[in-house]
C-alpha cells in the first residue's frame, strides 16, 4: 500500500482574547488560582457570528497553502469535533462547500479531545488504499457550551482549529503507526447530558443546565495518570522505537500541570514537550493539530525527526500516532 505522511499543517484561533480574570469572575476564581492549577494564562473565544466550520475552514486554507495543493485536489475531508455547527449535516460538509473541494467526500468524527488522532487514522487508511490527498481537521468551539459558574471547566477551554494535509510520500518516512483505544465504562467522566436522542435539549433541560459541558476533573486526571504512560510505553514497544529516539511529544493540551506530571512518567529523555495551552487553553480536538502546526511553523521539527502525538479525552478515549517528519 501507499506510504502516507503529513504534507502540510495549518491552524486558526479567533481574535478575541479572554483573560483569566475575565473568565474566572463568574466562577469565583482569579488569575493566580487558574495559573497555579492549569498553567493557562488566556484563551481565545469565537465571535458571535462564528461557528465551528468557520474556524475549521480558516485552518484548512492555511494547511492547503502549507502543503502546496489546492482544494480541488482533495479526495477526503475528515473533521474531528464534538461541537458541530448543527446535529446535522456534518460540519465537514460546510467546510467542503467553503473550500470549494468539489471532489472530496466529507464527514465528521467525534472522539472528543482524541478526535484528531482518530480522524488521522481514518484518513491515513483511506489514502493508503486509494491514493489522493486528505484534509484532517480538529475543530472545537467550547465557549458556547460552558457553564460560566463552573470553575472545573470554564477556565480550561478555548476555541480553535488545527488542520493537516495527508498524502502519499516516499517509503521510510511519514506515519509509522497509529493506535486507538476507548474505555466506554468511563464514558460518564466527560459529557454533555442534553441535546441527543437520550435527552433532548428541551426548555426544561436547558433551564437545568443539562446543555452544558460537564467533567469529573479528578476522574479524568486518574484516567490520564493510570492509562497514558502505560499505553505510550506499550505503543513504542510494539512499534520497535526506543523512547530516547522520540524528538517531539505533541499531546492533547488538557492542563499544563497535568502535562508536566505525565511527561515525567513517560521516559522520553530526548523529546521536546510542545505546548500551546498557555495562550490558547484546551482547544479540544483542535489542540494536537494546532500545537503541531505551531511547532512546524516555528521550525522546531526537522526532517527525519520522530513525532509522537497523544490524544486523550471523553469516551474515555486515547489515540497515539508516531510520525516521521
Amino acid at each position: 500500500m501507499t506510504a502516507v505522511g503529513i504534507l502540510g499543517t495549518g491552524s486558526y484561533v479567533p481574535d478575541r482574547i479572554v483573560s483569566n480574570d475575565e473568565v474566572g469572575a463568574a466562577a469565583g476564581v482569579d488569575d493566580a488560582w487558574i495559573t497555579r492549577k492549569t498553567a493557562i494564562r488566556r484563551r481565545r473565544w469565537a465571535a458571535a457570528d462564528q461557528a465551528t466550520s468557520d474556524l475549521a475552514t480558516a485552518a484548512a486554507r492555511r494547511a492547503l497553502k502549507s502543503a502546496g495543493i489546492t482544494a480541488g485536489q482533495l479526495s477526503l475531508i475528515v473533521v474531528a469535533t464534538s461541537t458541530p455547527d448543527r446535529p446535522q449535516p456534518p460540519t465537514a460538509a460546510y467546510v467542503q462547500q467553503n473550500l470549494g473541494a468539489a471532489h472530496a467526500a466529507a464527514f465528521d468524527v467525534n472522539a472528543v479531545c482524541s478526535g484528531a488522532v482518530f480522524a488521522l487514522s481514518t484518513a491515513e487508511a483511506m489514502v493508503a488504499r486509494t491514493g489522493g490527498h486528505a484534509l484532517v481537521i480538529g475543530a472545537d468551539l467550547y465557549s458556547r457550551i460552558l457553564n460560566p459558574a463552573d470553575r472545573r471547566t470554564v477556565v480550561l477551554f478555548g476555541d480553535g482549529a488545527g488542520a493537516l494535509v495527508v498524502g502519499p510520500i516516499r517509503q521510510g518516512v511519514g506515519i509509522r503507526k497509529i493506535a486507538l483505544h476507548t474505555f466506554g465504562e468511563l464514558s460518564d467522566l466527560i459529557r454533555v447530558p442534553a441535546g441527543g436522542s437520550r435527552l433532548s435539549c428541551s426548555p426544561r433541560a436547558h433551564d437545568s443546565g443539562l446543555h452544558y459541558f460537564t467533567m469529573d476533573g479528578r476522574g479524568v486526571r486518574r484516567f490520564v495518570e493510570e492509562h497514558l504512560p502505560r499505553l505510550v510505553k506499550q505503543f513504542l514497544h510494539e512499534t520497535g522505537v526506543v523512547p530516547a529516539d522520540i524528538a517531539h511529544f505533541v499531546p492533547h493540551q488538557a492542563n499544563g500541570v497535568l502535562l508536566d506530571e505525565v511527561m515525567a512518567e513517560l521516559g522520553l529523555p530526548g523529546a521536546t514537550l510542545h505546548r500551546t495551552l498557555t495562550y490558547y487553553g484546551n482547544t479540544g480536538a483542535a489542540s494536537i493539530p494546532l500545537t503541531l502546526d505551531a511547532a512546524a511553523r516555528a521550525g522546531s521539527i526537522r526532517p527525519g525527526d520522530l513525532v509522537l502525538m497523544a490524544g486523550f479525552g471523553g469516551g474515555m478515549a486515547a489515540g497515539l500516532a508516531l510520525v516521521g517528519w
